[in-house]
C-alpha cells in the first residue's frame, strides 16, 4: 500500500515521484484527544466559534477554555491584550479542532501529548515575534521554557512531521476540509467503516438478542444449540444461558442449514420471564423445526429452567435445507415466525409449491398472540390476522411467498421524529440468479416461486395474473453473492450519520452492503461497504477485517448495530467473530449516549473478553473482507509482481492439461479398485490400495469421476462424470455431503471436508450436464447408484456445477469438520 507522503526538508523528489501513483485525496483521519472521532455540539460554541459546527469540544470544554483564556490575559496590560489575545484564543481553542490529536500529536494512546499545537511556520514565526511571553502562561512544558528564547528552536519544537496538520494552514485544506464530518466514500463510492471485536471463539454465532430489561446484557447463540450471556462489559458468564444441544439436530458439516436458528425474548421478559427459540429436531424418522417458550431460573437471572419448554409449533421439514429460522416480536406485541419453503430447490412440493400454498405452513411468515397462554391454548390467533376467514388458509400466515428468509429486523423508527417505526425487513435468499431484501406487510405475497427477486422463476406461475406479489426493495445478483444475510436499519446514538441506513451483508460473498430511502423517489439507493482504508480505522480498539461467512446481524439494547460472521462455516468451528459496526467520521456528543446498566446478580463465574483480531495497515483493504491471517509472520502484499502472477497462470495451464489429459487412466471405476498415488491432507503421497493379480486397467467405464479446478489441486474441484463415452459435469439440485462422501471415497480419499455447490470450482461449459437431482445414502461406490435424474436431462445451468473438497489422513486445522 502507497502511503500519503510526509514532506520535510529532503521531500519535493520524494513527492514528485509519489504523485505519479498517488492522485487521490489525502484520507481523512478526524480525531479528537479522547482518541474518538470529533462530533455536532449540542450547544453552539460561544468561545471556540470556529469549531462551533463540528469538533472535538462541547459548551463545557468551550467554557473550561474560555475561563483559561481569560486566566491568561489578565497578565497583560492593554496593548499586549491587543496583540496576543487572538493568538492565545487560536491556540487553546486547537483542542476542539476534529484533528485535534494531530495537532497535538497524539495519534494513539502511546505517544506523548504535546502542550501546544502544531504551528506552521509562518504562523509560528508571527506568534513568537509578537507574543512570546505568553508561551509560559500557555504551557508548563520544560522544554517549551528551555527553547522560548530562540525563534527557530521554538517553531521547530512545534513542528508537525505531517505539515498537512498544522495550525492555521489545515483550515483552508481543501482534502481534510472536503466531506469532513460525513461517512467517507472511496473512488468507487464504497463507505468506509470500521469494527470493533466483542466476542470471539464462538461456533457459528447466529443470533445475539438483547433482553430489553435494562440489564444491556447480550446473548449470543451457537449453532450447536448454546446460548451464552454477555455482560455490558463484553465479559462472558461461565455457565450457559441454555444449553438444548442434545436435542438440537445439526452436524459438523460445512453448510449444514439445520440447528439451533433463532432466538427472543418476550417484550415483557423483565416481568414474565419468557422467552422463545426455534430449532432443528428428529423426531423418529422426522426432521421438523420447532418453537418452543421457556423461562428463566427463578434462582438465577442468568440460566434458563430447562424444565420449563413448552413446545408451542412443530412443523414437518420435508429437506434438510430452507429451514428459515427468525424470530421476533413487533410492535404489536405479536410473535411473528419466519418459515422456509421445506427445502431441495425450486419449491417442488405440489402443484405451486409450499411457499404459494397458504395451508401450508412452509415458506410463510407466521404471527401468533403468545401472551396469557399459562392456560389454554399455548397460542391464540390475532384478530386482524389477513386470512383468517379464508377456509383454504392456515390462519398463522400473515404473508406468504417466501424461500428461506435468513435474518429479519424491526425498525426502531427515527429517534427523533419515529419514522419508519415497526417496519419489518428481510432478507430472502434466492434460488439460481437474485438476492433480495422485503419490506413485511401484512397479507401480501412476496413472489416465491413464481419470482426471483425481479425476474420470473416458475415462467408459467410468473405469467398468472392473479400473482399479485409484492417486489423486493432491492435485489443482486449473484455475480455480487448467492446468499443475502439480512440486517438492520441503523437507529442507534453513537453514529448519527448511520441513521436511517439498512446494513446487511452475503453470507458466501463476505459482502457488507447498505441502503438508504430516497424519500423524493421512493426508491434505495445502494452503497457498499468497504473497510477504512489507510488511517481512516486507526483509533483504538477498531479494526479493518473480518471474517468471510457474515451469519448475521444483531441490535443491542441501546440501539448500535453488530454482525456476526466466521471463517469456518460449520456448527462446531470455534472460530465465529461478533463485531460492532463503527462510523470513524463522526460521533455523538459526549455523555449524550450514557446509560447506567441495571445491576446483574451473578451465580456463575466471569470470563473477561480478550481480543484477537488486529488492524491491518500495511495491506490495502479491499471491498471484500480479508482472511484472518492465522500465524504471527507478516502479512503478504495483496498484488504479486507481474513475474509471480505468469508463472501461476502457466502452471495452471499446465496442471489443467495434465489434469485432463491423465485423470481418466488415473481415475478409479466403479470396477476396479486402482488408485494412482494421492496427496493427503498434509501433502504426503498416499499410495491407494491395488488388489492383487489384477492388473491395472486404462479403460473408462460408466461412473469414472474426476476433479477439475484451476489450482491444480487433487483433493477438490468440479466433480465430472465419465457415462455414455462422454465426461460431463452435474447439477448441484439436491447436492449434500452424502453425495459428496461417495465421490471422495470412490476416488481414494478418506473423508469428505465439504459439499460444494454455485460453481465454486468453475463452470464446466464445454461439457453437457450429465446428471441431475442426486440423492445419495453415502455408502454407495458409484454416483450411478444414487438416485438421479435421467441422464441428460436436467433442469439447471452449468451456474450451479456440483463440487467437492476432500480430505486423508489427520485433519488440518481447517478441515476439522466432519467425517
Amino acid at each position: 500500500m502507497l502511503h500519503r507522503a510526509r514532506r520535510s526538508g529532503r521531500g519535493p523528489l520524494l513527492l514528485a515521484v509519489t504523485a505519479a501513483f498517488w492522485v487521490t485525496p489525502a484520507i481523512l483521519h478526524p480525531q479528537c484527544l479522547d482518541f474518538k472521532p470529533p462530533f455536532q455540539p449540542p450547544k453552539e460554541l460561544t468561545f471556540c466559534v470556529m469549531y462551533k459546527n463540528f469538533g472535538c469540544c462541547d459548551s463545557e470544554k468551550d467554557s473550561q477554555l474560555m475561563a483559561k483564556f481569560y486566566r491568561i490575559m489578565d497578565n497583560f496590560d492593554y496593548y499586549g491584550y491587543a496583540n496576543c489575545a487572538g493568538y492565545v484564543q487560536d491556540i487553546l481553542c486547537q483542542e476542539c479542532s476534529p484533528y485535534a490529536a494531530h495537532l497535538y500529536d497524539a495519534e494513539d494512546t502511546s505517544t506523548e501529548l504535546k502542550e501546544l499545537p502544531g504551528l506552521c511556520g509562518d504562523y509560528c514565526s508571527e506568534f513568537w515575534l509578537k507574543c512570546r511571553t505568553a508561551i509560559t502562561l500557555l504551557s508548563d512544558d520544560k522544554r517549551l521554557t528551555e527553547v522560548e528564547q530562540d525563534q527557530e528552536q521554538f517553531c521547530q519544537y512545534l513542528q508537525l512531521d505531517d505539515v498537512d496538520y498544522c495550525y492555521p494552514h489545515l483550515l483552508v485544506n481543501d482534502k481534510l476540509s472536503k466531506n469532513l464530518g460525513r461517512v467517507t466514500y472511496d473512488s468507487d463510492g464504497c463507505l468506509q467503516l470500521c469494527l470493533e471485536e466483542v466476542a470471539n471463539s464462538l461456533r457459528n454465532p447466529l443470533a445475539m438478542v438483547h433482553a430489553n430489561d435494562g440489564t444491556h446484557r447480550f446473548f449470543i447463540a451457537e449453532q450447536v444449540g448454546v446460548v451464552w450471556t454477555y455482560l455490558p462489559d463484553r465479559s462472558r458468564l461461565e455457565k450457559p444461558f441454555l444449553n438444548i444441544s442434545k436435542a438440537v439436530l445439526t452436524s459438523p458439516w460445512e453448510g449444514d442449514e439445520r440447528g439451533f436458528l433463532g432466538l427472543v425474548f418476550h417484550p415483557q421478559f423483565k416481568f414474565n420471564g419468557k422467552l422463545y427459540v426455534y430449532y432443528s429436531v428428529e423426531v423418529g424418522f422426522d426432521e421438523r423445526i420447532r418453537i418452543s417458550e421457556f423461562r428463566i431460573d427463578s434462582n438465577d437471572m442468568n440460566t434458563v429452567d430447562h424444565n420449563s419448554e413448552r413446545i408451542i409449533l412443530e412443523i414437518d421439514e420435508p429437506a434438510s435445507n430452507h429451514n428459515g429460522g427468525q424470530l421476533l416480536f413487533a410492535d404489536d406485541g405479536f410473535l411473528y415466525i419466519f418459515t422456509g419453503d421445506g427445502g431441495m430447490a425450486g419449491d417442488p412440493f405440489g402443484d405451486f409449491g409450499n411457499a404459494q400454498n397458504k395451508s401450508a405452513l412452509l415458506g410463510k411468515v407466521l404471527r401468533i398472540d403468545v401472551d396469557n397462554n399459562n392456560k389454554g391454548p399455548l397460542y391464540r390467533i390475532p384478530p386482524d390476522n389477513p386470512f383468517i376467514h379464508d377456509l383454504k388458509a392456515r390462519p398463522e400466515v400473515y404473508a406468504y411467498g417466501v424461500r428461506n428468509m435468513w435474518r429479519c429486523s424491526v425498525d426502531r423508527g427515527d429517534p427523533t421524529t419515529k419514522e419508519g417505526k415497526g417496519r419489518i425487513f428481510c432478507g430472502d435468499v434466492g434460488q439460481n440468479k437474485y438476492e433480495e431484501v422485503d419490506i413485511i406487510e401484512s397479507g401480501k405475497n412476496y413472489g416465491w416461486r413464481a419470482k426471483e427477486g425481479f425476474s420470473c422463476y416458475d415462467k408459467k406461475l410468473c405469467a398468472n395474473r392473479s400473482l399479485d406479489d409484492v417486489l423486493p426493495i432491492y435485489a443482486y445478483p449473484h455475480k455480487m453473492g448467492k446468499s443475502v444475510t439480512g440486517g438492520y436499519i441503523y437507529r442507534g446514538c453513537e453514529y448519527p450519520n448511520l441513521n436511517g441506513m439498512y446494513i446487511f451483508g452475503d453470507f458466501m460473498s463476505g459482502r457488507l452492503m447498505s441502503l438508504q430511502e430516497n424519500r423524493q423517489s421512493s426508491q434505495w439507493d445502494y452503497h457498499e461497504i468497504c473497510m477504512g482504508m489507510g488511517q481512516t480505522c486507526m483509533f483504538p480498539g477498531l479494526i479493518n477485517n473480518y471474517y468471510q461467512y457474515i451469519i448475521s446481524f444483531a441490535e443491542d439494547e441501546a440501539g448500535e448495530l453488530y454482525f456476526m460472521s466466521t471463517g469456518i462455516p460449520s456448527a462446531t468451528a470455534p472460530s465465529g467473530v461478533v463485531y460492532k459496526i463503527v462510523d470513524p467520521s463522526r460521533r455523538a456528543p459526549p455523555r449524550k449516549c450514557h446509560y447506567d446498566p441495571l445491576p446483574v446478580k451473578l451465580k456463575s463465574r466471569q470470563i473477561h473478553f480478550q481480543p484477537k483480531e488486529k488492524l491491518i495497515i500495511e495491506v490495502q483493504p479491499t471491498k471484500r473482507p480479508k482472511p484472518i491471517p492465522k500465524t504471527t509472520s507478516a502479512p503478504k502484499p495483496t498484488t504479486p509482481d507481474w513475474f509471480q502472477e505468469l508463472m501461476k497462470i502457466l502452471r495452471n495451464q499446465e496442471n489443467t492439461y495434465v489434469e485432463q489429459t491423465t485423470m481418466a487412466t488415473t481415475t478409479m471405476t466403479t470396477t476396479s479398485t486402482t488408485r494412482s498415488p494421492q496427496k493427503d491432507g498434509r501433502g504426503r503421497t498416499r499410495h491407494g490400495r491395488r488388489r492383487k493379480g489384477r492388473p491395472r486397467t486404462e479403460t473408462l467405464q460408466d461412473g469414472a469421476l474426476r476433479l477439475a479446478n484451476e489450482e491444480g489441486r487433487r483433493d477438490r474441484g468440479r466433480v465430472e462424470i465419465y457415462i455414455n463415452k462422454e465426461w460431463g459435469t452435474i447439477c448441484d439440485d439436491l447436492w449434500n455431503v452424502q453425495a459428496a462422501a461417495v465421490v471422495c471415497h470412490q476416488l481414494g480419499f478418506q473423508y469428505v471436508v465439504r459439499a460444494s455447490k454455485k460453481a465454486e470450482f468453475g463452470e464446466g461449459r464445454h461439457l453437457r450436464i450429465l446428471l441431475d437431482d442426486v440423492q445419495c445414502e453415502g455408502n454407495e461406490t458409484s454416483l450411478l447408484q444414487c438416485k438421479h435424474s435421467e441422464i441428460g436431462h436436467h433442469n439447471c445451468g452449468h451456474y450451479e456445477d456440483a463440487g467437492v473438497v476432500c480430505g486423508s489422513g489427520q485433519l488440518t486445522e481447517t478441515e476439522e469438520i466432519g467425517f
